[in-house]
């Protein structure tokens, strides 16, 4: 009896033996297309002994462990040191038939033995912490050579590099060690096919940005105006920069060191993107840009320095989550321009709609089926990119509807200028033929009232033609009219008085026909008043024509050296005694100031006289009409000063007369304008006195006046024609 209850237990204890190993060793009996993931039977052993990875050594004193759990989670992996993972394998036949590949994926450096073989080493693994480098194969197939037994040992010797950062951002993972056994061929199909959808998928976002790049940049230089095209420019350039990192990350980025400043720059640059993004929105609408822009950029920056970087919530809470608010804001800013009436602004409404909610779907189907890396499944990476590009596509069509809507305004308004210049051109056309039949008609009625005059109406228009070639006059207009004005009242004396003296002298003849001569005799005596205005009149209009005659004179004398200084004070003594001689009780004082260095002046004397002659003139004449208006109290003044500084001559005229306004010192110098009363000016002395100045010796004529106080005439003289001999 009590050998059976030995042998009883004897069998039980044997039973749970194997089955315990049986529960130490990973089962495999089969190869299912996405391959096997070893994550149960591993045991961990912190330490270093090469005699770990002899398949014999006995590991029944490790400690279970799930390699493929993250890093932060295996309290029994040191963060210095090494340790080592062992697993036991149980390979069916039909399984060690085939070549097996590894897949791998890890935090930190290892070397992988098989059955006592290191057959793969990623990174560099050394008891030297400073030494120790973590390399990432991200899920690249290396083959493993299986021996044909059907129990086999897989041992890792393994290290994490002391001071890492490590990030979960776009839900990254990191676990200590992940190994996938599949099919060799299988697993480099399977690694090709998702390399090469990744790589597609972001090459089409780059070539887009790219595209976007050029357009936005290429209007901005067009149309700088328009401020909105740089800002999706520089959207669509961080856009582009964050995804070449992207790319590089998942082509050759198995340094586990430079992951968290990769992907922190990465989100960094898609936040800076959005804000570019919602610039464009507020200028594209006509928006000030308002707190809430302020605060999401304030958020901005504190997210890229201190919330992003945290681990595992950081990126949702600073960069999923604040890419939503940046495209609610967008959405926001979009309804209140649509609702103040801008045209176009529904478009990019539905544009932030349909960006919000592909989003939030693309989101919502990655927490369904654990699929974070994006470009994996063609269905979540086409509303990935539709959610990206919503809003700059309809940015385009707005953009584009609003350049419609201008060019066809631009082609109305074309229209109506084409339409207004017909018009204009008509009106012209039709101006210029009744100007032209009018100046015939006025020819003919010159020609019939004025025969008499016909000769100096021939001196007249060849002093017209001698005007314009010297640019004196803007128009032919303006000179007829002056000159007509200017004759027109002299003749119409002479033709009145013409008209009453033949009526006076068919009065005279009726009485010496009756015997009154005494009536006879005083019509005699109104006769001969009337022919001295006759002659008077005449002599008016002579005056004038001579006056034109000296105006247009092409012929003006040979310049010769001069004394200024006596040329001066001849015609000043010359125009007082005239003035003198037509009244007598006219008294001014004359003051002069001949400077002792003014020598011979290279001019034409009798031009330079007639100037001087002119400016002394009206001196006195402003003098006079000061003092007929203020009487006893007031003294008349002229002063009369030359100099010569640095081969420069300057005479200056000044008087204590009327003065000259501001209004009639911009015409003064214009041919046939006066201030002087009708019949005693043409209007015709300074401008003539203008031109034999400034033409003639190539100086200046200005004139320095205050209106009740004083007139100053200055004559400047350049050094070279001083001195010319």
């Amino acid at each position: 009896m009590k050998a059976a209850v030995l042998l009883c237990f004897f069998f039980a204890f044997v039973q749970l033996k194997a089955q315990h190993k049986a529960d130490r060793v990973f089962q495999l009996q089969q190869i299912p297309e996405e391959g096997v993931l070893l994550d149960t039977g591993w045991k961990y052993q912190a330490g270093d002994n090469p005699a770990w990875a002899e398949p014999g050594f006995d590991d029944a004193q490790w400690q279970p462990i799930n390699p493929t759990q993250d890093i932060h989670e295996l309290t029994q992996v040191p963060e210095n040191g090494i340790g080592w993972f062992r697993l036991h394998l149980s390979l069916d036949t039909t399984v060690r038939k085939q070549q097996l590949a590894l897949l791998i994926q890890q935090s930190g450096a290892s070397e992988i033995y098989l059955n006592g073989t290191l057959i793969h080493r990623f990174g560099s693994v050394s008891i030297e912490p400073g030494e120790v480098k973590a390399y990432d194969p991200m899920w690249r197939p290396v083959m493993v050579p299986f021996t044909k037994e059907a129990h086999q040992v897989l041992a890792v010797r393994y290290a994490l590099e002391p001071g890492l950062s490590y990030t979960t951002m776009f839900e990254t993972s990191n676990p200590a060690l992940r190994i996938s056994i599949n099919n060799l061929i299988t697993a480099i199909e399977n690694h090709e096919y998702f390399f090469t959808r990744l790589l597609i998928f972001w090459t089409f976002m780059i070539g887009a940005c790219a595209l976007l790049i050029f357009l936005h940049t290429a209007f901005y230089v067009f149309h700088p105006q328009q401020k909105a095209n740089l800002s999706f420019a520089l959207f669509a350039f961080f856009f582009i920069a964050q995804n070449i990192i992207r790319v590089w990350i998942f082509v050759d980025g198995h340094v586990v060191s430079s992951r968290f400043l990769l992907y922190n720059t990465c989100f960094s640059l898609l936040l800076i993107a959005d804000m570019f993004l919602l610039t464009a929105i507020y200028q594209l609408s006509n928006t000030k840009r308002d707190s809430l822009f302020l605060g999401l950029l304030i958020l901005v920056v504190i997210s890229v320095f201190f919330i992003i970087p945290q681990y595992g919530w950081g990126w949702i809470v600073g960069g999923a989550f604040l890419e939503v608010l940046i495209k609610l804001n967008i959405l926001r800013v979009a309804l209140q321009s649509a609702n103040r009436g801008k045209r176009g602004a529904w478009f990019i409404a539905w544009g932030a709609v349909a960006c919000l909610l592909f989003f939030v779907i693309f989101l919502s189907l990655g927490v369904l089926t654990r699929e974070f890396l994006i470009g994996v499944s063609p269905f979540r990476s086409m509303l990935y990119v539709i959610s990206v590009l919503s809003i700059p596509i309809a940015t385009s069509i707005y953009l584009g509807l609003d350049f419609a809507f201008i060019n066809n305004t631009l082609k109305k308004k074309l229209e109506e200028v084409e339409e207004l210049s017909q018009k204009t051109i008509s009106q012209e056309k039709e101006k210029q033929e009744l100007l032209a039949s009018q100046n015939e008609t006025l020819e003919r009625q010159v020609e019939e009232r004025t025969a008499a005059l016909q000769e100096s109406l021939e001196e007249l228009r060849s002093t017209q033609v001698q005007l314009i070639q010297k640019e004196k006059m803007a128009s032919l207009g303006e000179l007829m009219a002056g000159i007509a004005h200017e004759i027109q009242n002299p003749l119409n004396f002479i033709n009145n008085f013409s008209e009453v003296n033949k009526e006076l002298i068919e009065e005279m003849q009726e009485n010496l026909h009756t015997g009154q001569v005494k009536e006879a005799g005083a019509i005699a005596s109104g006769l001969r008043e009337n022919s001295i205005k006759i002659s008077h009149h005449g002599k008016r209009a002579d005056a004038i024509v001579k006056n034109m005659l000296e105006h247009s004179r092409t012929t003006k004398g040979e310049k010769q050296l001069t004394d200024i200084n006596a040329l001066v004070d001849e015609y000043l003594r010359l125009a007082y005694h005239g003035v003198r001689a037509k009244n007598k009780a006219f008294c001014a004082v004359i003051k002069t100031d001949f400077g002792a260095r003014t020598g011979p002046v290279n001019i034409v004397p009798q031009d330079f006289g007639r100037v001087l002659l002119n400016l002394f003139n009206n001196a006195f004449y402003a003098t006079q009409q000061k003092k007929a208006a203020m009487g006893d109290t007031y003294l008349p003044e002229v002063r009369v000063c030359t100099s010569c500084e640095h081969g420069n001559l300057e005479i200056r005229v000044r008087d204590n007369g009327t003065g000259i306004s501001e209004k009639v010192r911009a015409k003064i110098f214009q041919p046939f304008f006066t201030t002087k009363p009708s019949g005693q000016g043409t209007g015709l002395g300074l401008s003539l006195s203008y031109d034999i100045i400034t033409k003639g010796h190539g100086g200046e004529l200005r004139v320095e006046s205050r209106e009740g106080e004083y007139s100053e005439f200055i004559i400047y003289i350049p050094a070279s024609v001083v001195a010319a001999a």
